[in-house]
């Protein structure tokens, strides 16, 4: 694409719509699959994508001690010019959410597959969007890929505090809100991967339908059942300690993929917002 600043929201969809649609990696290969019935599996179907503002009053918030913290750091002050905040949601295929709602305990073979090699394939379709966005003129950054990006300290109390939030940003551009187990459920549900970009592209900007957190979420209690670790509850949502030492556990056996994900299976916002 040349530098003719004629981008818009409608290109970027099809561009990523593309992109997953045609790359191999989308695919499980025999040499990598971790069982026969992995072959030539899908991981994501097509995304879905919302566009915000920079500058939205809500990023201000997040550096709350009480939403995330002072240490978030704003869309300006990763990229200064920054005019529009793109955030996508790609979604797993039934194939990955059916077999990871066999087992109650152990993730299956497809959802490892689909929270290792899935997340590979979400960080070159952001490499893409941003060399097609760069190519056209505008200058644009993913922070889950920035060497500033912090994903948290474990020697201290912010092992789990990132300095940039893909649920925050995608509750604030308007794709969807928090559900009890602290993922974002989209018109789409909640069974999948998160990302986004910050570009100078300036794009007309998605309104946010809902003004409540948890908006789309029904608090059925469901993923509290389901949540092999016992971290999610009515009081306190979800507890990330208890769920990052299941998800150690599952590395140590399965390293280099780990997962769990049976919070997004088997509810009623696996695969779009569930009635009230």
């Amino acid at each position: 694409m040349t530098k003719d600043h004629s981008i818009n929201k409608d290109d970027m969809i099809t561009l990523a719509e593309q992109f997953i649609n045609d790359s191999p990696n989308n695919y499980i290969s025999e040499e990598i699959a971790l069982h026969p019935n992995c072959v030539s599996m899908k991981i994501y179907e097509s995304p879905i994508f919302a566009f915000g503002s920079p500058h939205d009053e809500l990023y201000t918030t997040y550096k709350s001690p009480d939403v995330i913290g002072s240490h978030f750091l704003s869309p300006p002050e990763w990229l200064p010019d920054a005019k529009t905040v793109i955030s996508f949601f790609l979604t797993y295929t039934e194939q990955i959410k059916a077999a990871n709602a066999i087992d109650r305990y152990q993730p299956a073979n497809q959802w490892l597959h689909g929270r290792y090699e899935g997340q590979i394939l979400l960080s070159q379709l952001l490499e893409h969007l941003i060399a097609t966005l760069s190519e056209a003129g505008f200058q644009s950054l993913a922070p889950s890929l920035d060497p500033r990006c912090n994903m948290g300290n474990p020697e201290e109390n912010f092992r789990f505090a990132s300095n940039w939030s893909e649920r925050h940003v995608a509750y604030a551009c308007g794709l969807g809100t928090f559900g009890l187990s602290r993922g974002i459920i989209t018109k789409k549900g909640m069974s999948g991967r998160l990302g986004s970009i910050l570009t100078t592209l300036d794009l007309p900007k998605d309104n946010r339908d809902y003004d409540e957190t948890y908006a789309y979420c029904n608090m059925c209690g469901i993923c509290i059942v389901n949540c092999p670790a016992q971290a999610i509850s009515y009081e306190s949502g979800m507890e990330h300690i208890l769920c990052s030492n299941l998800l150690d556990k599952t590395r140590a056996k399965h390293a280099p993929r780990y997962g769990c994900g049976k919070c997004q299976v088997s509810v009623p916002c696996e695969s779009k917002i569930p009635m009230k």
